[in-house]
């Protein structure tokens, strides 16, 4: 599988993991998840409740500290998930269950059915799967691509307490460990 030009934003033990389907054009470009202006999830995962405030693409790396982390289903960057074929998602299903057998996290939540049924070759309905990896859920949420806007607002919002619902109990990471760090800090520090 190709490495995405958007890093994962990973760490042991966390809540829950939001899988986007695949990296656009401006995702790519500022090498951030959903950072396409148009795209809700930020404001959704606020107005959720996941984060105490709005916050923006660049910041994905402080989704660590509120145990929360970032992929992909497929790396290939497209202008719109229509154009990946399914041999982008070669591979995707196997990352993912490592990453849930690693990782540990309470829940993936795929953003979009889309992510979904490209990593798993099946059609999912919206809200908690059957399929698990040990103790990890799989939560399917509405897309929060610009291309979802015929489904409103309040309805794609109404599933992401839902997936709330299904993360450990308390407050913060489930579980400190070491994961991914951002690499802007390494360089920063001199590191």
């Amino acid at each position: 599988m190709a490495e995405s030009a958007v890093p994962d934003v990973l760490a042991a033990g966390l809540r829950v993991v939001f899988c986007g389907i695949n990296p656009g054009y401006r995702s790519a470009a500022a090498g951030a998840h959903f950072a396409n202006p148009r795209n809700d999830f930020w404001r959704l995962l606020h107005d959720a409740g996941f984060t105490p405030r709005l916050y923006s693409p660049e910041e994905q790396w402080s989704l660590l500290d509120l145990g929360l982390g970032l992929t992909n289903a497929a790396y290939r960057t497209t202008k719109g998930s229509g154009d990946l074929r399914s041999s982008d998602f070669d591979g995707s299903a196997e990352r993912l269950e490592r990453l849930a057998v690693d990782l540990e996290p309470a829940v993936i939540a795929f953003v979009g059915k889309a992510a979904y049924q490209g990593a798993f070759r099946e059609r999912p309905d919206h809200g908690l799967q059957e399929r698990r990896l040990g103790e990890t859920r799989f939560f399917v949420l509405p897309s929060t691509s610009p291309a979802n806007a015929a489904v409103p607002y309040d309805e794609r919002l109404r599933w992401f307490p839902r997936a709330a619902q299904h993360r450990a109990l308390g407050a913060g990471p489930r579980r400190r460990g070491l994961g991914r760090c951002d690499p802007r800090a390494s360089r920063a520090s001199g590191s």
